[in-house]
């Protein structure tokens, strides 16, 4: 049997453990599970008899060798920084891998090594990245092809929950790594391209420009940009393009809602607070206002920040429970952003029954004979339940479709990859739509970059 090795059995392997073993008979697989958690392991190997779950330490070196060996291609669904491991003993032991993640330069500087070998690494075929490379490409290569000439592109992706399972003011609860929604945004200032001017956005203002989105029977969304909506530019082959932006997705009211946060200094996670686990969630709110002898903590913030108490806005505050005197943080030298994610995942972690929902939204500006068109490119993906998530299912399925078919010599490119070639996009999309997980097109009046209702 032909052997796939998948390490790590974190949440998005679930879908993709499935995926094989529903093909193992007809494709001859069998799926080794390994996982510094045998139980994890275990629970996705389900007892299927193509299925085996071993106890894998990614540091401990002979046993990650001894596993790689035996694989003929692997899978890492490990966090981004472990890759590399697996990648210099794949490069080593002659195996093809496949991961979700960024490639990162540690990755890449191994291009070489892996192209003469006769490899294939393909990275970022997940969900974003991933599906929105796919999608992307197969609408701007189209366009192309017809003769067009491409002058915008937008992308935004958001990680939601479904709308029945919508119970907070924010419209929000965690669907993937609560860190990384806590800390979006810094390390510089957003960098986008609009009408042909380089345009930057300061983390301070972030959370207020945002552009809204509208998704037929899903209603409308807002979008903030991402931190460098150019990195992608000459990959995609839009050198010459005017107005390039890529935003993340969420709710209408929330950004501003957010930004609360932001100015109060909550979100930054470059120092620790002086006796945090003894801190109570009002102490934490308090620590970053000016002291009074007569004013609440509720009336300072309000004061501080010009909020009304009829204001939506107030009433997300008090949801929050951030005045309890009487919770502790609980946690030792804490970044306040560690603070801020252990406050929100009291409120915003998923119920038992909820659902997530995964919303993508592509705009294609361009020119076709003398004229300016427009494309919007819209999917939404919900999940099942607490397993088989929207998340699970949109990084999941493209990992394992393009590992089977790396396997299968279907997909030949050697070297560093990621999903933006046809060999690729095409059939992996088209496999997609049989899972539910496909894009409506429409062709709509082309109105440029126009996120603030003015041009700057």
């Amino acid at each position: 049997m032909r052997k796939i090795l998948v390490i790590g059995a974190g949440k998005s392997t679930a879908v993709l453990i499935k995926y094989f073993q529903d093909k193992s008979v007809s494709e001859n697989l069998h799926i080794t599970i390994g996982d510094i958690s045998i139980q994890n392991a275990q629970n996705l190997a389900s007892n299927h008899p193509n299925s085996k779950a071993i106890s894998l330490d990614i540091f401990d070196k002979n046993s990650r060798e001894q596993a790689i060996k035996k694989a003929d291609i692997v899978v890492s669904m490990l966090p981004a920084r472990f890759h590399i491991e697996v990648a210099k003993d794949c490069l080593e032991f002659g195996k093809s891998m496949v991961t979700a993640s960024y490639v990162s330069p540690e990755m890449q500087e191994l291009n070489d090594h892996v192209h003469k070998k006769g490899l294939i690494f393909m990275n970022e075929i997940g969900v974003d990245p991933g599906i929105d490379h796919m999608s992307a490409m197969q609408i701007i290569d189209r366009i192309r092809n017809q003769g067009g000439n491409m002058i915008l592109f937008e992308s935004f992706t958001g990680g939601l929950v479904a709308p029945e399972s919508d119970t907070n003011l924010w419209n929000y609860k965690f669907t993937w790594n609560p860190r990384n929604v806590v800390t979006a945004g810094q390390g510089g200032a957003a960098k986008f391209l609009q009408e042909g001017t380089y345009k930057y956005i300061p983390y301070h203002k972030l959370f207020r420009r945002t552009e809204f989105l509208e998704v037929e029977e899903y209603g409308r969304f807002e979008a903030y940009a991402n931190r460098n909506s150019l990195k992608y530019q000459s990959i995609y082959g839009l050198d010459d393009i005017l107005t390039l932006y890529r935003g993340t997705i969420r709710r209408v009211g929330f950004s501003r809602a957010w930004n609360t946060f932001v100015q109060l200094g909550m979100t930054a996670d470059d120092y620790t607070m002086t006796n945090s686990e003894d801190m109570s969630y009002r102490d934490f709110i308090n620590s970053f206002l000016a002291y009074s002898p007569t004013d609440s903590v509720e009336l300072k913030l309000r004061h501080y920040l010009k909020i009304d108490q009829d204001d939506i806005m107030w009433d997300k505050l008090l949801e929050l429970d951030i005045f309890n005197p009487d919770k502790k943080v609980g946690i030792p030298n804490a970044t306040p952003a560690q603070i801020l994610q252990k406050i929100l995942m009291d409120k915003w972690t998923l119920d038992e029954g909820d659902k997530d929902m995964i919303v993508m939204y592509h705009k294609f500006g361009y020119e076709l004979n003398g004229k300016r068109k427009q494309i919007d490119a819209t999917m939404v993906s919900t999940g099942e339940d607490q397993t088989y998530t929207a998340m699970a299912r949109t990084v999941g399925l493209p990992v394992a479709m393009a590992t089977l078919r790396i396997l299968n010599k279907q997909i030949t490119s050697t070297g560093i990859q990621i999903p933006i070639h046809e060999e690729v996009y095409e059939p992996i999309l088209k496999e997609l739509k049989e899972y539910g997980i496909g894009f409506n097109e429409k062709e709509c009046e082309y109105l440029g970059y126009n996120p603030d209702g003015v041009k700057g």
